[in-house]
């Protein structure tokens, strides 16, 4: 059976609730990732928290994560020809909401060194992957980046920073 563009198998598609779609998909736990770069221009460290990255292939080796459209950080990434995706731990909690803040200065306060190709690697985080956006899909109010691989290895040892129901923690 072929899906309508109504919905699945010809049934009307339904308006879904935000808070309802939020609150049951929030019950997925996924890991924590800041993506960080040097902006162009300015020569400064630059990054945004997200918890929707994943894996996509390995030949060629390419990751995925999305960023809100409203988002005033991708712009600044999105120059950069080096981006350096850090998988926090869970210790690196004020981070996560340090670049997740709108405006100022994200990086003030963070511990960083650089990548191999100088981009922000951040102080503790598990591991680093440095990349290139090799594309991105429009995909209702977020855009889906997929970028290539160039550089990755282990950082630190520990448990992961999660994100679950809205809210942050670690397994017990």
């Amino acid at each position: 059976m072929q899906a309508s563009p109504n919905g699945s198998a010809g049934t009307p598609v339904t308006d879904i609730d935000g808070a309802r779609f939020r609150s049951v998909l929030g019950r997925f736990a996924t890991g924590v990732v800041a993506i960080t770069a040097i902006e162009t221009g300015t020569g400064r460290p630059t990054g945004l928290a997200a918890n929707s990255f994943t894996s996509v292939s390995i030949d060629p080796p390419l990751v995925a994560f999305c960023v809100a459209h409203t988002s005033t950080t991708w712009p600044r990434l999105r120059g950069a020809d080096r981006l350096c995706i850090n998988i926090l731990s869970e210790p690196q909690l004020e981070v996560c909401k340090r670049l997740a803040i709108k405006g100022g200065d994200k990086f003030a306060g963070i511990e960083w060194t650089e990548s191999p190709n100088g981009s922000p690697l951040i102080d503790g985080a598990l591991a680093w992957i440095e990349c290139s956006v090799e594309q991105e899909h429009v995909a209702g109010d977020h855009v889906i980046v997929v970028a290539r691989v160039h550089d990755l290895d282990k950082y630190h040892e520990g448990d992961p920073l999660l994100f679950y129901k809205g809210g942050y923690g670690r397994f017990v």
